[in-house]
């Protein structure tokens, strides 16, 4: 009986079942969660508008659980896929339907590098009514004090003080039954970010792409669509579909796409692929809020690399508008991460992602070596979060960036950085410059010189490049050891 008086109906129980091959495994997690969704969302479409029913209404996330009772070394090449040592790990498990991919090679890495079988069933935590019913269309939870009963007395609703980052950000983290972490997200994170995802971005969460652009400006939209486009136009591009915003999906290069009334906050596109090897793009706006919020939800998504494309402030005398800056250290004045990941926190370059940015600079651009000099520089890039710092005393702000080598300034940029190295998500900066305000180049309408037309014009099919190059690496060598700390968990 639950605590509000009521009898809980659950559906059927289940008994946990052992695995040896990652397919079938997923496949029973499919199973269960349809199980429970549907059980929740019958109920629900029952009870909706009526009086208040005499039962409790309840079903369980999915798990996987491991028990692992030997401290035989695995192949420690490896950042993920075991380990470190004798103990029960689990985690619960939302939308296998969306990660059955990601499930699938997370398990089988296990059941290889353990020589276990793994173990699943229903978990103890209850599924809220909310993100049962998200998939289903037809059915729509209301809010709070719309019915004639508290919605909360007949379901479990989302509960945001079981809604963290603690597994991420390091803090010891043991489950009320002894069990450790098996993956870096629990399922109602999960649940959470894709409602999240869904409303700010416009775009359904099946829809990302295992890698993501961001930018702040609206023009590298048209760019990606033009690009887009080309590549449905080639049979041989590996390129299936191209999604807009509100899940217009197109497959034919010629299909006019109708501009949307209502732009969402966050405008998101994807050139797919069939194995989700595409690419997303993201335009984020303005200021490290946005830019936390963004990182903050795709990164339950687990994609495999994230790197910003966006404009900022030469702050180098030597520099012209539409010069680029590759970011090989980062100055954190954001302030939005500083209770996560203090900015003590060393942000290192990571160099998978700076050869292939570097080397798209060079495909793109027809410069290479020594005179790609001339339109590059790699430096510190300083992100703050005042957009306009430079009414106050200078010399404070100045005097920092002078320090810091910084050759770049923006708004955005440390904090995905930042929230990459946090989540584990490799990450890297190409920006443009757009002015230069200590020198007098302000941004100002007629200020744009062809040299920065023509670059502006590039800058995305730069990032397209090295993502498509970052593409072709092994998993192993883009998820390196470089993001890992002492305690990991065994999944990505």
């Amino acid at each position: 009986m639950s605590d509000t008086g009521l009898e809980i109906e659950t559906p059927p129980a289940q008994a946990p079942e052992l695995f040896s091959d990652a397919a079938a495994a997923v496949q029973r997690l499919e199973e269960l969660y349809t199980e429970a969704t549907q059980f929740l969302t019958e109920h629900f479409s029952l009870v909706a508008g009526g009086s208040k029913p005499k039962s409790r209404y309840r079903a369980f996330y999915p798990e996987i659980r491991i028990t692992v009772r030997s401290h035989a070394a695995t192949d420690s090449r490896l950042s993920f896929g075991h380990v470190s040592k004798p103990g029960v790990y689990s985690t619960t498990v939302t939308r296998p339907d969306l990660f059955r991919n990601y499930l699938t090679f997370q398990i089988q890495q296990l059941i290889e590098n353990h020589d276990i079988k793994v173990e699943i069933g229903p978990s103890s935590t209850p599924l809220p009514v909310h993100f049962a019913v998200a998939s289903d269309d037809s059915v729509t939870v209301p809010q709070e004090g719309v019915m004639d009963y508290p919605l909360r007395d007949v379901f479990d609703v989302p509960d945001l003080a079981t809604t963290h980052d603690n597994i991420v950000n390091g803090i010891a983290m043991t489950y009320e039954d002894g069990s450790e972490p098996l993956a870096p997200f629990t399922a109602q994170r999960v649940d959470y970010s894709l409602a999240r995802l869904a409303h700010y971005t416009a775009t359904d969460a099946d829809h990302f792409q295992n890698h993501v652009l961001f930018t702040n400006y609206q023009f590298y939209v048209a760019e990606f669509e033009a690009y887009a486009r080309e590549q449905l136009a080639d049979p041989s591009s590996g390129y299936t579909s191209f999604v807009s915003t509100g899940n217009v999906e197109i497959t034919d290069a010629e299909t006019p796409i109708d501009p949307v009334n209502k732009m969402p906050q966050m405008p998101t596109y994807h050139l797919k692929r069939a194995d989700g090897s595409g690419v997303t793009l993201v335009n984020i706006g303005v200021g490290p809020s946005n830019a936390k919020t963004a990182t903050d939800h795709i990164a339950v998504l687990r994609p495999h690399a994230w790197v910003m494309v966006g404009h900022c402030a030469g702050l180098r005398n030597s520099q012209r508008l539409g010069d680029f800056v590759l970011a090989h250290a980062y100055l954190r004045e954001d302030h939005v991460l500083d209770a996560d990941l203090p900015v003590w926190v060393p942000i290192p370059a990571l160099a998978e992602i700076q050869t292939s940015l570097e080397t798209a600079v060079a495909q793109v651009t027809q410069l290479e070596g020594y005179e790609l000099k001339r339109i590059m520089r790699t430096g510190t890039v300083a992100t703050i979060d005042n957009r306009n710092w430079e009414l106050r005393d200078q010399s404070g702000p100045v005097q920092r960036l002078s320090q810091s080598r910084a050759i770049g300034l923006d708004m955005e940029s440390a904090t995905i950085a930042a929230n990459g190295f946090r989540f584990r998500v490799p990450y890297g900066t190409l920006l443009c410059v757009s002015d230069k305000p200590l020198h007098g180049e302000l941004k100002l309408p007629g200020m744009a010189s062809d040299f920065y037309k023509s670059q502006v014009a590039r800058h995305l099919l730069i990032g397209i490049r090295a993502m498509e190059t970052l593409r072709e690496m092994p998993i192993e060598r883009i998820h390196s050891r470089k993001l890992r700390s002492f305690e990991e968990t065994a999944f990505l």
